[in-house]
């Protein structure tokens, strides 16, 4: 119903239908931190690799430029070529790495959807008050005060940083180029470190609050899981129905069962139960129907239609009425007293006859 407060938690069948539609738990700063980080270690490992490859190419044709007065074909293909597999060295695995890393990070917390959903237009996505709601959401407060304390940890590291590196920039002057380069790279890394450790916590936070988030919007009212339950194990009413409408047709059957027995035993108004007993076919007499108050007097009612003899036997129809099943044998236990119910029945038959 409009306006009902969504209390309930999501059903595993509202899981289903929100991951059909691509609404699925994900938390953007986790992929964004962890692909930060993967891609510093791999360039932390790679770099000096790279550097080394990179000074052997350029000392390589420093030297060639020596005894070379000319560009040939053969020359500038294998410039190409050297050029290239430098840029695909240096780029390559740093690439891969950040591809890799996006989809575990992303797959690990969607379990690898893949949905058209949310790639279809929708005229609702144009609507500039959706965009408005969105802009003064609680999300986007969140997002705003997560954004500022990032460019403040930010801001506090780099300059932290700074701060410890600038007594040893003159010191620069008199070093070779590679320990220039190594100081400027461990600088920047030991920079990236710090930013990552304090993202790290921000992520957590981001992930924790994604969830809640998630869960909070998928929850369902009262109404929505009545209607689901309903959906899953059929209407109350109609199932009611259904069950009425067997009984129905069970009882029908029964009844036109009443006209082949051979005797009605019944208590005055409650039980009734109707025998059956062919002694060519049957290895013990047959229960063809059975009933209690209404529907044993209508038992008896169809009986005394068709002449079909009735016994009062007040313990014995409650017994057979109890344990007796219908189209059954009777029990073992009823054998004696049923026989001499039908000895009489098959007595007054043949006196009737004669």
């Amino acid at each position: 119903m409009a306006g009902e407060d969504k209390t309930e938690k999501a059903s595993a069948k509202k899981r289903r239908d929100e991951r059909k539609k691509g609404n699925v738990f994900q938390s953007k700063d986790v992929v964004t931190v962890g692909v930060i980080a993967i891609s510093f270690i791999i360039l932390d490992f790679w770099a000096p690799h790279i550097y080394r490859y990179a000074a052997n190419i350029f000392r390589k044709y420093i030297s060639l430029m020596k005894t070379t007065y000319g560009f040939n074909d053969t020359f500038i293909v294998q410039l190409f070529k050297d050029i290239s597999f430098t840029i695909f060295a240096a780029t390559g695995l740093l690439m891969a790495a950040v591809i890799i890393a996006s989809v575990v990070l992303t797959g690990a917390q969607t379990r690898f959807l893949v949905s058209g959903e949310n790639i279809k237009f929708k005229f609702s996505k144009l609507n500039p008050l959706s965009g408005i709601k969105k802009m003064f959401s609680i999300r986007a407060i969140v997002e705003v005060i997560k954004n500022l304390i990032k460019i403040t940890i930010l801001g506090y590291v780099i300059y932290s940083s700074i701060i410890d590196s600038l007594l040893q920039v003159p010191k620069l002057v008199s070093v070779d180029l590679l320990s220039g380069i190594t100081f400027i790279s461990s600088s920047i890394m030991a920079i990236v470190k710090g930013v990552i450790i304090a993202f790290v916590a921000i992520s957590a936070f981001d992930f924790l609050y994604s969830w809640w988030e998630y869960e909070k919007n998928i929850r369902m009212t009262k109404q929505e899981v009545k209607e689901e339950y309903k959906q899953l194990e059929g209407d109350p009413q109609i199932k009611g129905k259904i069950k009425e409408r067997q009984r129905a047709v069970a009882m029908s059957r029964m009844m036109q069962q009443v006209p082949k027995a051979d005797v009605i035993v019944r208590n005055p108004t409650h039980y009734a139960v109707a025998i059956k007993y062919d002694i060519e076919k049957d290895n013990a007499p047959i229960v063809l129907a059975k009933g209690m108050d209404n529907i044993a007097l209508k038992i008896v009612e169809k009986a005394e239609e068709c002449s079909i003899s009735i016994i009062e036997n007040v313990p014995l129809a409650r017994a057979l009425y109890a344990s007796a099943e219908l189209n059954r044998e009777i029990p073992l236990e009823y054998y004696e007293p049923v026989a001499e119910i039908l000895a009489w029945v098959y007595r007054i038959k043949e006196k009737e006859k004669h």
